[in-house]
């Protein structure tokens, strides 16, 4: 593609770096057949081609958005799976995070939307914020017919029926290995996780511990910045992965790091583009190094050589996260350790299609979320599965909402094939103990 921006234009690193994928990109369309906004709209600038065209427009005149391309940016999951697809190796990450955070320094959005941005920004990424808007939810519930937006419909649906304790794993220490230590590793603990599902860190653990990791829940960590940063919200998101970035750091620079373990995909996917996001910035040299120790918790379990299980007479059907499959190019870790664990794993018709979770998508874009959710719940459904896995709290969160099959993480299965627990979704574990706290 052909680009005409100044010389001076070019000075600036985010301008530079989108020129690069502009000119990469050849309008070829292959991305426009596995687009999911595409399949549902059928509108050419709600693929991945036409919003490159608008963006191109945009950045090129340095022009305020006006409210077509915003729509049409706004109406991308970042689910990625055009970069799957692209034969030119069109990097649409970069750009449309670009746009976004472009979008949101230069153009002033509705009232309501300034709100809602504001509010999710200020609430998901707080673990302790998150449970209070939970229990506000539950209690909102009941009333959701009076709200006027189906956004704010959207966001009293989200809250689950059980808002589970706190767990007292999430909290800053060191987890000794069961026996021989083969790595030391942190494992990011995740924000919205932390207030959501807490087993899902409570299992990463045992599980590792079990196989020879001493796992480390580092002092001052916290959200990935993914939720803001897609948001365009810079400074905020930034200012989320620097803390991570120095306490990651610190450990590394202590005791020594294998990895930083990320069990929600979606998280690991941001992290490992801290070395981008920081390249010119004075702690590029610290976030590249994070960049390349972090893992998602399949690539680790895949290095710790799990053994084989006996059959668990279980039918398993495994949706890939975007963020994993596209986002990292991890597609077949989790169906090999599930296999190997003994479970008969399924593959749903159409895997590369987004669920419709995707951060925040599903309550800034609820019909259009909703419409995915239908689709991908059909096909997993059509498997007939005991079992639906995943690797990101966000698709179980969606997915789950859509069915009556049990959704649970990756690492639940694996922990509880060998030796531990059976996941509480699958036992019909509705109850916590009272004992614990719900909130800190």
């Amino acid at each position: 593609m052909r680009t005409e921006f100044t010389a001076e234009q070019l000075t600036d690193p985010a301008i530079q770096r989108s020129n690069e994928i502009l000119r990469s990109c050849v309008h070829c369309g292959f991305c426009t057949a596995t687009c999911p906004t595409y399949q549902v709209l059928g509108d050419e600038l709600d693929s991945p081609r036409g919003r490159i065209y608008l963006i191109k427009d945009m950045l090129e005149n340095n022009r305020v958005p006006d409210e077509k391309t915003v729509k049409h940016v706004d109406r991308c999951l970042s689910c990625l799976a055009c970069m799957s697809t692209c034969p030119s190796g069109v990097h649409y990450m970069h750009l449309v995070d670009h746009a976004r955070a472009y979008i949101e320094s230069n153009y002033k959005r509705p009232f309501m939307d300034r709100v809602l941005r504001s509010v999710l920004a200020m609430i998901l990424p707080y673990p302790t914020r998150f449970r209070l808007a939970l229990l506000a939810a539950k209690i909102g519930r009941p009333f959701s017919f009076l709200m006027p937006d189906a956004r704010l419909k959207a966001m009293l649906a989200m809250a689950p029926k059980t808002i589970p304790p706190v767990s007292r794993n999430d909290d800053a220490q060191v987890f000794r290995a069961k026996g021989e230590r083969k790595m030391r590793v942190v494992l990011m603990t995740g924000c919205a996780q932390r207030a959501l599902n807490t087993d899902i860190n409570d299992a990463t653990i045992r599980l590792l511990t079990r196989f020879g990791c001493e796992v480390v829940i580092a002092d001052g960590q916290g959200c990935c910045g993914a939720l803001t940063h897609h948001m365009g919200k810079s400074d905020q998101s930034h200012a989320s992965a620097a803390k991570n970035i120095g306490a990651w750091m610190a450990e590394h620079r202590g005791d020594g790091l294998d990895a930083v373990v990320i069990n929600t995909s979606g998280c690991g996917t941001t992290v490992k583009d801290y070395g981008h996001m920081f390249r010119n910035d004075v702690l590029a040299k610290d976030a590249a190094t994070v960049s390349d120790l972090a893992m998602d918790v399949s690539e680790i379990l895949m290095k710790l050589d799990l053994p084989e299980g006996t059959d668990q007479n279980l039918r398993v059907a495994y949706h890939a996260a975007c963020s994993l499959q596209h986002g990292q190019q991890i597609k077949t870790h989790p169906k090999t350790l599930l296999n190997r664990a003994g479970f008969t794993v399924l593959e749903p018709a159409d895997p590369h299609l987004c669920c419709g979770s995707a951060g925040t998508y599903n309550l800034m874009q609820p019909e259009i979320s909703a419409q995915l959710k239908t689709r991908k719940v059909r096909t997993l459904e059509a498997k007939n599965p005991d079992i639906i896995a995943a690797g990101n709290i966000g698709c179980m969160m969606q997915i789950g909402s859509g069915t009556d099959v049990p959704i649970v993480h990756t690492v639940e299965l694996l922990d509880w094939a060998t030796g531990g627990p059976k996941p509480p979704a699958l036992s019909g574990k509705t109850e916590h103990d009272a004992a614990v706290p719900i909130l800190r």
